[in-house]
C-alpha cells in the first residue's frame, strides 16, 4: 500500500511540517531535503483553497536545491505561479490530475508556459493520472488510452518532452504493461507504508525497489521515485515511526543512496487533507510554512 496525493479535489495524501532537514547532497545547497532531484508542491492553504501567486513566490523560493517541482494538477493558476517564481534552471514536472479533461489541462499548461521564457523547456516531464490503478479508479487499459489522449494533445500544443503515467512501485509491478506506456518509469514509493523498514534503512529499501522495478519492466527504461518521504506525526506502523527526528533519519538515508532518482514528499504539511491511514496523511512536510 503506498500513500497517494494529489489534487485536493479528492485526493488522499499527507504532508508539511515544521522541519528543516540538513541533510546535504549532491546538489550543493545546504536547505532540507538538499541533494535530492526534485520536491512535490502543492498550491493550496491549510483549508484546501488556492495559494495566490505571492505566496507561492515565497513558498518557491525554499525550494532552490532542487531541480525539479512537481505539481500534481493544472488547478489553482498553480503552472502559472510556479514557472512564474521558480529559479530559470529549474524545471517543472508538470500534472494533469483527472484523466477524463486532459485536453483542458493541456490547454491550461500551454498558456501558461507562453508566459515565460523558453516555454516548453521549462517543463520536463508532465505526468497522466496519479495513483489510479493503485485505488482502482482505473484498469492500465484506461492509463494508456489517457497517456495517448495527452501526447496528441500535448503535441498539437507544441510539446515534444517526456510524457508518463504515475502510480505506486506496486501498482506497477502488478501491472508491468504500465511500464510500456510511458517514457521512462515513474513511480511512487514509501518506505513507511512497507511497514518493515524503519527510518534509517528508507534509502536501502528504494534503492532495492529501483531495481526490482528497473528489471520488471525490461531494464531499458530509467526510474523516477515521484514521491518518497517520511512522515513527521501520526501513529506507528510495524517498523515505522512517525517523528520530525526519523524525517530527517530517512531524507539522510534516502539521499545518500539514491538522491538523484527521487522526488521528495512533500514542500508542505497537507492540513487540507483526511487524517487517513495511521493518522499521517497530513503530516508529511519538509519545510515549515
Amino acid at each position: 500500500s503506498s500513500s497517494s496525493s494529489g489534487s485536493n479535489s479528492g485526493s488522499s495524501s499527507a504532508s508539511q511540517s515544521s522541519s528543516s532537514s540538513s541533510s546535504s547532497g549532491g546538489s550543493g545547497g545546504s536547505g532540507a531535503g538538499s541533494g535530492a532531484k526534485g520536491i512535490t508542491y502543492s498550491p493550496y492553504t491549510n483549508s484546501g483553497s488556492c495559494k495566490d501567486a505571492s505566496t507561492i513566490k515565497s513558498d518557491i523560493a525554499k525550494l532552490k536545491d532542487f531541480d525539479l517541482i512537481r505539481l500534481y494538477d493544472t488547478d489553482c493558476s498553480g503552472v502559472e505561479n510556479v514557472l512564474a517564481a521558480k529559479g530559470s534552471s529549474q524545471k517543472l514536472f508538470a500534472g494533469i490530475y483527472h484523466i477524463n479533461k486532459i485536453q483542458d489541462a493541456v490547454d491550461t499548461l500551454s498558456s501558461a508556459v507562453k508566459n515565460v521564457d523558453g516555454g516548453w523547456d521549462n517543463i520536463h516531464t508532465v505526468s497522466i493520472g496519479n495513483e489510479l490503478v493503485n485505488s482502482g479508479e482505473s484498469k492500465p487499459s484506461d492509463i494508456k488510452t489517457a497517456i495517448d489522449t495527452a501526447r496528441s494533445a500535448l503535441k498539437s500544443a507544441g510539446y515534444s518532452g517526456k510524457i508518463v503515467s504515475v502510480d505506486t512501485l506496486v501498482a506497477v509491478q502488478n501491472n508491468d504493461e504500465l511500464c510500456q506506456y510511458s517514457d521512462y518509469i515513474a513511480v511512487n514509493s514509501h518506505p513507511f507504508w512497507d511497514g518493515n523498514v524503519d527510518a534509517s534503512g528508507a534509502g536501502d529499501f528504494l534503492q532495492k525497489q529501483i531495481s526490482n522495478i528497473k528489471s520488471k519492466c525490461g531494464g531499458d527504461k530509467s526510474v523516477l521515485i515521484t514521491e518518497t518521504g517520511w512522515p513527521t506525526k501520526g501513529d506507528t506502523y510495524g517498523s515505522a515511526v512517525p517523528s520530525k527526528d526519523n524525517q530527517e533519519k530517512a531524507l539522510k538515508s534516502i539521499i545518500d543512496s539514491c538522491g538523484d532518482q527521487v522526488v521528495l514528499f512533500t514542500t508542505y504539511d497537507d492540513l487540507w487533507k483526511s487524517p487517513g491511514k495511521y493518522n499521517v496523511e497530513q503530516y508529511w512536510g519538509i519545510f515549515s510554512d
